[in-house]
This record gives C-alpha cells, sequence and structure tokens, in this order.
C-alpha cells in the first residue's frame, strides 16, 4: 500500500492519525473537578500524539527502508550528469568516482527519538518533514562545496558498510590501523585526526536533530513559525528557501556566506551585489542563490526538461528541492530522461552528536536512486553556489545561457540588473510563485494545482 496514493495520507498527515481519534486509549475520564479533567485530557492528547507519531514513523521505516534495499539499473552506455560532472559507467575507474561522489553528499532523512519540537509534544518528523529535510540537504552541499577542496569525497572505505553492521576483514585495514582481528568498520579511526573530516563532522553536526544546532530540524522549525507554520505542517519549496536564508544569517558559523533567494522568478542583481560586497579590504561574501520556480500546472510542463538538464551540467549548480507529487525529494543529476535523487523518507533513530566519534554512516546514502522526469512535480527551488565575485559573474553568465533556451517564448527564471526591496519571506504564501508556461493554460479549477506540494 503506497501511503501517498491511498487513503492512509490525506494533505499532509495521515488518514491513519485521524482513524487513531476513534481509538478508545485511555477509561474514561472519572468524575472530577474542571481543572483534573482538563489535566487529564492533556495527558491523553499527548498520549495519543506520541502513539500517532510513532505509527507513522514505523510505517515510514517499513516502507522507505524496503525501497532502499532495491537498486536503481543505470545504463552503461549512457553519460551520467551530477552537479557539472559526467560520468562514463563503462569505464570502471568513473564508475567507482562517480560512487564516491554520490556517497559523499549528506543524506538527511526523517529521524525519531530527538528532543520535542518547538511549540509541539513532536520528536519525529516523519510523515511531514520531507521538504525541510530536502532543503537541508540543498544546504549542506553548498557548505561542503564552501568549506571543503575541491573535488572532495567521503573516502570509501569509511563509507561502504551496510546499515552501520559490516564487519571488516583484517585485510581491509589500511596501514596506520590499528588491530589484527575483525572489527567494527566505522567512519572512525586515523581519519577523525585530519582537518577535512573534522569539517565534515563539523558540518554534519550543524544539522543535527537537536535545539542547539544552526540547521537542525528544531530551528528550521522555529524559523517556520513566523510564517505560520508549525511542527507537524507541509511545507513548500519556496517557504523552505526563505527559511534556510534566515537561518544562515542567524548563524555565527558562517560570517563569509548569504544566501539570495530569488523573487518573482527573478533574481536581481543589485540586491545580490548588495548582499555579498564588504569594504576593502574584506572580500566578496560566497552566495547560495536559491531561485523557487513553478514548472507548470499540476504536471511538469515537458518543455522545461532540456532547461533542467543544462542546470544540473553546471558546476554551480547545487542540487534541486523537488519531488514528485506527494513525495520531496533532492535531485543531483540525471541519465537519459531520469533524475538522480537522495530521498529523505527513511525514517532513522535520531543520532547524539555530541559523543565523540558518533557514527557517520546514517548520513550518507549508498544507493542512487532514480526516477522518470514526467513523475516531477513543477514546484522547486533550483540552487547555485558562487564562491567569489568572478564565479558569481561566471555563474550568472551559464545559468543565463542555460535558462535562455528553456522555452520558446518564456525562459524558467530570468535575470534582472535592477534593485528590488526584498520580499520577506513572511508574505509570501504558498501559492504565490510566478507561474512561467507555455502554449498551455492553468488549469486551477480544483483549488490545488497551485500548490507547492501536498506532502506526507
Amino acid at each position: 500500500m503506497d501511503p501517498t496514493t491511498s487513503s492512509t495520507y490525506v494533505y499532509g498527515r495521515s488518514a491513519a492519525v485521524d482513524q487513531l481519534d476513534d481509538w478508545d486509549l485511555l477509561p474514561s475520564v472519572s468524575a472530577g473537578s474542571l481543572s483534573q479533567e482538563m489535566c487529564y485530557e492533556d495527558r491523553v492528547a499527548e498520549d495519543k500524539s506520541k502513539l500517532k507519531s510513532k505509527l507513522v514513523s514505523a510505517w515510514n521505516s517499513v516502507k522507505y527502508g524496503w525501497s532502499l534495499k532495491q537498486k536503481s539499473k543505470f545504463n552503461k552506455s549512457s553519460p551520467l550528469i551530477m552537479l557539472g560532472k559526467t560520468y562514463n559507467l563503462k569505464d570502471s575507474g568513473d564508475g567507482e568516482r562517480f560512487r564516491r561522489s554520490f556517497a559523499s553528499f549528506l543524506w538527511l532523512t526523517y529521524r525519531r527519538g530527538f528532543p520535542q519540537l518547538p511549540g509541539s509534544s513532536l520528536t519525529t518528523d516523519s510523515g511531514w518533514g520531507c521538504v525541510l529535510r530536502t532543503g537541508q540537504m540543498l544546504l549542506a552541499h553548498g557548505l561542503l562545496i564552501h568549506l571543503m577542496p575541491a573535488d572532495w569525497t567521503w573516502p570509501v572505505r569509511y563509507s561502504s558498510v551496510k546499515d552501520d553492521l559490516d564487519l571488516l576483514h583484517p585485510a581491509d585495514w589500511t596501514a596506520g590501523e590499528v588491530g589484527s582481528k575483525r572489527g567494527r568498520k566505522l567512519s572512525v579511526g586515523s581519519l577523525l585526526d585530519r582537518p577535512m573530516e573534522a569539517t565534515h563532522r563539523r558540518v554534519v553536526g550543524w544539522f543535527a536533530d537537536h535545539p542547539t544546532a544552526p540547521f537542525g530540524i528544531h530551528k528550521l522549525v522555529e524559523l517556520g513559525q513566523s510564517s505560520g507554520k508549525k511542527a507537524g505542517d507541509w511545507y513548500g519549496p519556496s517557504i523552505v528557501a526563505h527559511i534556510l536564508k534566515k537561518a544562515v544569517a542567524a548563524s555565527v558559523d558562517l560570517p563569509n556566506l548569504v544566501i539570495y533567494v530569488a523573487q518573482d522568478c527573478t533574481i536581481y542583481l543589485q540586491d545580490v551585489r548588495g548582499l555579498c560586497e564588504r569594504p576593502l579590504p574584506q572580500s566578496w561574501k560566497s552566495v547560495l542563490v536559491l531561485v523557487p520556480v513553478r514548472l507548470g500546472g499540476q504536471e511538469l510542463n515537458p518543455s522545461y526538461i532540456p532547461c533542467v538538464k543544462k542546470l544540473l551540467m553546471l558546476q554551480c549548480c547545487i542540487g534541486i528541492i523537488g519531488g514528485k507529487p506527494k513525495h520531496s525529494l533532492f535531485f543531483v543529476g540525471f541519465q537519459d530522461n531520469h533524475l538522480l535523487y537522495l530521498d529523505p523518507h527513511y525514517c532513522q533513530p535520531a543520532v547524539n552528536i555530541k559523543k565523540d566519534n558518533f557514527p557517520l554512516e546514517s548520513f550518507h546514502c549508498k544507493q542512487p536512486r532514480k526516477m522518470a522526469f514526467s513523475r516531477m512535480d513543477p514546484s522547486c527551488t533550483i540552487g547555485f553556489y558562487a564562491k567569489d565575485q568572478s564565479e558569481f559573474e561566471l555563474m550568472c553568465a551559464a545559468v543565463n545561457e542555460a535558462v535562455s533556451t528553456s522555452a520558446e517564448t518564456y525562459p524558467m527564471f530570468i535575470f534582472s540588473e535592477e534593485k528590488r526591496r526584498d520580499v520577506e519571506e513572511e508574505s509570501i504564501s504558498s501559492s504565490s510563485i510566478t507561474c512561467i508556461q507555455r502554449n498551455d493554460k492553468l488549469n486551477n479549477e480544483d483549488g490545488t494545482s497551485m500548490d507547492e506540494f501536498v506532502l506526507i
């Protein structure tokens, strides 16, 4: 049974949750004072909320845990494109480089068992937080590019375990690693003393499921409250883009990085320069440019597929917060007519990142997945990164060339030399994204075609 299409999930919450409302979970309240009754009802509501969360988490763990074991098939005769890099899978060296590069993405999924989210008793985001998770993955990849050397990958010998349970044979140990018998193969060891692994762990820690993490689910939910969002609500790609912008602006760890969110499918260059320019001798700030777009009505307009491919072929592209209807995914590449993605819907236990040498395996995915372009939801947010001013100018030229051919009449989005007063995210509703279409009229009779996502 598929919860995205059956009665199990309805517009961002579980129908199974609704059914639980009819369950007699506890005996009826005995006669007593009004205050006692209210206190009792509060406890019952809290217990039911926790039970609902556990049921939803269990369902997602079963469904997506099983799907993770299924491998996607890739065509060895066709090139595979992943964020500006091309891999020929016929070549064993290219295949290994692709495997290492894919495993190096931070995989941020549903989690359970973390501290209660702001304003709620929820201790999991399972069933509703997938767009927040795909947004985290896009930001995490941008941060790795920002902080790590070019072409950094997580070493294969620390990313090849299965479900955190594989064992190493002595022959698999490299020089300098201690041990002469079978042992657990974890992402610890000599690499912990290396600066790049320390930075890698620091970035992972920024996305921890804890109230103090600057980009964790708690912080994102807290920042979403100013937009009328709360834990348990569904978030669209545009709203998440603005939440990420606020999170980076509030972080003390990234003084040299800013996020710019395009307005009305337009990148206002003067606004970007205003964010990045600093008085000499300080250097230009690095920038993540996030562009919320809608590429059709209720379905993806296929005329935009060539443009999406061209954008994913650019090295300045850091991925797409997208998905298929009711199911958010993080797109990172393509092969032929299929998108390559990471799926956040697998619910895993929360990891205590305050422990020394905490395991990293659950933050990396070894199984690349793909889906047909035709299944892509038209609402998405595309991300780009520029380290300095010269990279920004090159990025603008490359992206402008790619989107200028996105449609016979209208581009996917545009660049403007004008300056526009920044529109606060609070004024943006989930249906306020400018829609650009060609040769087909927007059908909004049922009132749902403009929804950014209807998410599980």
